[in-house]
Parts: structure tokens; C-alpha cells; sequence
């Protein structure tokens, strides 16, 4: 089997010495955050997706929640100091963040946009976030990535809809 090429993320977390584990598994296009961890078997509990939103003032942001919620947008822009913010459209991402729909991982964006990931991270003992390309995923701890991605936990998720 051939070696598998680096991700940015990979590069960054292997440049600043964070252990993860890398997981692969076989999917050619894009598939939602439930349907990763089930292919992949990285409990659900711990899958956390990357979305990227715009503030009304222009600037990306961040969100990194756990796979079945969804943000609350009031208490989103409340963390970052927006006065509103909503999701990039998806024909978008590859421009602003350097990663493809489904692959959008939270290390290694062309930018390091200010990253809000949701408190409920902050009681696990690992993490579970794309790896920087479809079918891959890497899991470490969560105060690993906090570090790496210099982000701020705050309750971000709507409360309808809580992890599982």
C-alpha cells in the first residue's frame, strides 16, 4: 500500500509535536457528519464538524460542534461580537478556507480565522475532527485543538437540538 499523503492539518500537528491518530475510510464525495462517523467508526459522540461562517462585518469565522447540532446563530454571533452571522454558502469554502466541502478541517485553513469550538468538547477525553480531506479524520485531545487552532469554547449549539 502506498504512503498516504499529508494533509495541511497533519503537517501542522506533526510540525508542533500533537499526537493524533489519523482514520480513513472509503468515501468519494462529500457525506454529512453522521454518516462519516458510522462509515469511519469513530463514535458519535465525539465527531465534531467544521463549519465556517461570515459576520455581518465581512469577517470568517469558525464553529467547530459536534456532528448531529446545529449553531445557534444569536449565541454565535454573540461569541465572536457580530451582530449577526450565517453560514458561507458551500460553492465558497474551497476560495476562503483552502479545503473542499466534506474535507474542511479546522487546522490548517489558508487563514487562521478566530475558532469557537462547542464547550461540550471540553469533557471528552478525544476529539474527532476532519483530517483535511474527504474520507479522513484525525482524533486527538480536545485540548489539543483547542491549542492548535488557538480557539475559545463557548456554548454555540442550539439548545433543540443537543449532542447525543
Amino acid at each position: 500500500m502506498s504512503r498516504e499523503t499529508k494533509t495541511n492539518a497533519m503537517r501542522i500537528l506533526d510540525k508542533n509535536k500533537i499526537e493524533y491518530e489519523t482514520i480513513t475510510y472509503e468515501c468519494k464525495e462529500f457525506i454529512d457528519g453522521i454518516h462519516a462517523a458510522e462509515v469511519s467508526g469513530i463514535p458519535a459522540e465525539i465527531s465534531y464538524k467544521t463549519l465556517v461562517m461570515q459576520g455581518k462585518s465581512g469577517s470568517f469565522y469558525v464553529f467547530v460542534v459536534p456532528v448531529p447540532a446545529s449553531v445557534d446563530l444569536k449565541k454565535a454571533a454573540k461569541i465572536v461580537g457580530e451582530k449577526s452571522i450565517e453560514m458561507i454558502h458551500t460553492k465558497d469554502i474551497l476560495t476562503i478556507t483552502g479545503y473542499v466541502r466534506g474535507g474542511c478541517s479546522p487546522i490548517g485553513m489558508k487563514k487562521q480565522f478566530p475558532t469557537v469550538i462547542d464547550s461540550s468538547a471540553s469533557g471528552l477525553e478525544q476529539i474527532s475532527v476532519s483530517g483535511g480531506r474527504i474520507g479522513c479524520s484525525l482524533r486527538m485531545s480536545p485540548g489539543d485543538l483547542i491549542r492548535i487552532t488557538k480557539a475559545k469554547c463557548a456554548d454555540v449549539i442550539l439548545e433543540s437540538n443537543p449532542p447525543q
